[in-house]
């Protein structure tokens, strides 16, 4: 799962109208190899070649500018959802919502030029100089554990905060209402993390509010620089107002003192928002208590007159922000009345605050325990309470960590000829919305296309109407090709937090079609609704799938192979093979045209049979007879065996030009450079037992009969390879690559440590098999249930210790490690301890 973060020049690409209709583009000769897309298309290009060459250009030049435009251009399929479906119209439930991950306590509008809210907060006196400001979410700033301890991922939330010596708690409840998505509160409450603590400290709440428009936002100031509100309209929320009420200790209803500081000026971009209130935290000022000793803080030396916010224009946005200083325990309320909702009655609903407030949480939190409860019973299968609490951990950090992007990425077209992608520039994707899980809110809030499919696979047992959102909004990111970029960073915020080395999305590479698995799971269940979203998403399924069977087509028939691995560095042991999502596993030591990859078939093959499924469930003979053919030929134990069983290794494998003698030595000045002894590279089955060698058995690809069952089961569960106690690991310990660096700063990542998603597909194939008739039931059965808890055992007691989830888990300690909290794919530990597969 490479993940990226920073900026790169782009050329930028008009919206693209071409005359071609683009295809679904279907597989082609049904010895399983594509043979094109079936559509005009390429009697479009053919075309333009024709007329170019008259007009004596070059028609390989032509080619290549047609490419590069079908590479930026959406897909003309009918899209899945209405291109109103977020508006508070259609969707006023999830308009307003925790939507922008990276924060730790914020919410937003699900428009392309949203009303942004967050928090700030920043303890005064601790250290010299400019106090530490806390906003975003950062891998290394000291904070935690923070995170959902409810989140129902529609109105109501609830999240710790762990800072040092505070404690906070942000909550939340939306209420329906009106035209506009209704009204929301927030609480804000701050105490010592230790019980009897003497010198309490101060600490200033930072409430702002951010438009990316030429809203204007009208403030009404009162004595000593407190706001009252904060009115405004726009042509999405009406007219609506805040209200920063006056902050009390928690739990009580007597105002408590605080000293006011506000600061309005025009929207420096979203990314610079800290900064800005950082490089302003420059003026002391006296918080004063009645009967109280003064204390000193940095504040905001802010005015609310029009000539002091600077220049306006260019619908730039304004950012206003009030800044509440006070000693701790306190609590505070943020109020949003949308003025729709409170217009919709004959009197005005009461302000949702005070104890209708702590009433509506409470009640919200009582329905989310029942509601859990239900849905994945584990109290009822006999799971402790601790343990429960961490799959409500689980769900809620997944839920409250969905966001809501709207840009344009970048992308390198493909060329038709590998390599040639260096050759020209990226270019603008056109402006797209995305509604989406994302793997860690403090390295990765963003999009990533192969943990989505894992992330549905929990969301869509809680609230199948937001997997159905989400899936339409991937679907609705194909290109005119059928390509999907495998990470999608989309608005200044995403970009701002990406390497610029991962900026660019190539539009030759593919990523693990696990969509397809909340698609599987819709089909099983067969909810009406369900059925008539995938009616809808099938001829888009079909494209991206069709896409990715044409496009990594491998040297033989019904082979398959990933393009866009790494040269061969003088650097590196093994080049990576980033779109396989496995990125630093062993694949041939020698990357070639030559190679086939086991795990691209494996999906591929659950591709055809899910859409083949699918097709005729829906009716849909001539995509059923398209694909049929080739998910029974994928299937076929002969053709897996011919093209990926290596007997001298006893597994499957991959294939390609290899030698394991490659190693990693010091050569001064350089430092470790890649060294290839003898043997030396030749056509081979590739000895990396791992992950990879047991994809037949994770996708439930072999008869429960299979002779290739049982020596899968035997690796599976032999601790000299893959089986830990802490889970399966990805890499075998009798591995030469086990544990290794990939180059002097590159250290292992799939390459034994233990990883959720992954686990999570072997356990819901074991219990597959124990639950069908065969040699292999009663062992797997019993594999089953021995995986299950040391998976499920190791996550716990992490939480226990930790109270993270974690990216991934060492198989020698079960320690978390990677990046935290990861409440993406780690999540699925939650339906691992449902036993829902």
């Amino acid at each position: 799962m490479a993940r990226g973060e920073r900026r790169r020049r782009a050329v930028p690409a008009e919206g693209v109208r071409t005359a071609e209709r683009a295809a679904r583009g279907g597989p082609g000769r049904r010895d399983g190899r594509g043979g094109g897309p079936r559509s005009t298309a390429g009697g479009v290009a053919l075309a333009v070649v024709v007329l170019s060459l008259a007009l004596g250009m070059s028609g390989r030049w032509v080619l290549a500018w047609y490419r590069a435009r079908r590479a930026v251009t959406l897909h003309s399929a009918p899209p899945v959802l209405p291109a109103d479906s977020s508006s508070p119209a259609v969707a006023p439930d999830l308009f307003w919502g925790t939507y922008r991950p990276h924060v730790y306590f914020g919410m937003k509008t699900r428009s392309p030029k949203p009303l942004l809210t967050g928090l700030m907060w920043a303890q005064q006196g601790t250290t010299p100089g400019t106090p530490k400001l806390r906003h975003t979410c950062e891998q290394g700033d000291g904070v935690g554990p923070y995170g959902w301890e409810f989140h129902d991922g529609l109105s109501f939330g609830r999240q710790h905060i762990q800072d040092g010596a505070l404690r906070l708690t942000t909550e939340f409840v939306k209420r329906p209402g009106g035209q506009h998505g209704g009204d929301w509160s927030w609480r804000v409450t701050v105490e010592p993390q230790a019980s009897g603590t003497s010198a309490l400290p101060l600490v200033s709440l930072f409430f702002y509010v951010v438009t990316d428009g030429k809203e204007v936002l009208l403030p009404e100031v009162g004595a000593k620089g407190q706001l009252k509100f904060i009115s405004g309209h726009t042509s999405e929320l009406g007219d609506f107002r805040f209200t920063l009420l006056p902050p009390t200790s928690p739990g009580d209803t007597a105002p408590k003192y605080g000293s006011y500081n506000v600061f309005w000026t025009s929207n420096p971009g979203l990314p610079l928002l800290t900064e800005m209130v950082k490089s302003r935290l420059n003026s002391w000022f006296q918080h004063r208590p009645p009967g109280a000793s003064p204390e000193r803080y940095l504040g905001l030396p802010g005015s609310l007159k029009w000539e002091d916010r600077g220049p306006s224009g260019q619908g730039q946005g304004q950012f206003l922000i009030q800044q509440v200083t006070l000693k701790i325990p306190i609590s505070i309320e943020f109020v949003f009345e949308s003025g729709s909702a409170q217009a919709g009655g004959n009197q005005a609903l009461p302000r949702l605050a005070g104890s209708l407030l702590t009433q509506a949480l409470e009640s919200h939190a009582e329905a989310f325990r029942e509601r859990f409860e239900k849905t994945f019973q584990l109290k009822e299968k006999g799971l402790s309470s601790g343990e429960q609490v961490l799959g409500q951990a689980a769900l809620s950090g997944l839920l409250g960590g969905i966001g809501y992007f709207y840009g344009q990425g970048l992308v390198l077209p493909d060329m038709g000829v590998e390599g040639s992608e260096q050759k020209v520039d990226p270019a603008l994707f056109p402006p797209v919305p995305l509604f989406t899980a994302v793997p860690s809110r403090s390295f990765f809030p963003r999009g990533f296309l192969w943990d989505e499919g894992f992330h549905q696979l929990v969301v869509q047992r809680w609230d199948p109407s937001l997997t159905r959102e989400a899936l339409g909004h991937w679907l609705g990111l194909l290109n005119a090709d059928g390509w999907i970029g495998r990470e999608q960073i989309l608005g200044d915020e995403a970009r701002a937090r990406v390497p610029p080395e991962f900026l660019v999305q190539r539009a030759v590479h593919a990523n693990p079609p696990t969509l397809l698995l909340p698609v599987a799971h819709m089909l099983e269940v067969g909810d009406p609704d369900d059925l008539a979203f995938l009616r809808k998403a099938l001829p888009r399924l079909h494209a991206w799938f069709s896409w990715l069977h044409q496009s990594q087509a491998g040297p033989l028939p019904l082979s398959y192979r990933w393009r866009g691995r790494d040269p061969a560095l003088p650097t590196l042991l093994n080049p990576k093979t980033l779109p396989s999502g496995l990125d630093d596993y062993p694949r041939a030591s020698h990357p070639s045209v030559t190679e086939r990859h086991l795990d691209l078939r494996c999906w591929v093959a659950l591709g055809a049979r899910v859409l083949t499924r699918l097709a005729e469930h829906l009716g849909e003979a001539e995509v059923a007879a398209e694909l049929g053919p080739l998910a029974a030929s994928l299937e076929a134990a002969e053709s897996l065996d011919e093209l990926h069983w290596a007997p001298e290794l006893g597994v499957f494998a991959d294939f390609g030009n290899h030698t394991k003698a490659v190693q990693l030595k010091p050569r001064p000045p350089q430092g470790l450079v890649r060294v290839v002894g003898r043997p030396q590279p030749q056509l081979q089955y590739v000895d990396a037992l791992g992950y990879v060698s047991l994809f037949p058995l994770l996708l439930r690809l072999l008869d429960p009969t299979s002779s290739r069952l049982g020596p899968l089961l035997d690796i599976l569960a032999d601790s000299r390879h893959l089986w830990s106690p802490f889970g399966l690991r990805s890499l075998a310990a009798s591995s030469s690559f086990y544990g290794q660096r990939n180059s002097e700063h590159d250290p292992p990542y799939w390459r034994g440590a233990v990883w959720l998603n992954v686990n999570y597909l072997a356990l819901g194939a074991l219990h597959h098999y124990g639950h069908l008739e065969g040699p292999h039931q009663a062992r797997a059965a019993k594999l089953h249930s021995e995986l299950r808890a040391n998976v499920v055992g190791n996550v716990w007691r992490q939480y226990q210790a930790t109270g993270f989830l974690w990216e991934q888990y060492s198989d020698r300690d079960g320690r978390g490690m990677g990046c935290r909290p990861f409440h993406g794919w780690t999540s699925l530990v939650l339906l691992a301890m449902a036993e829902d597969y």
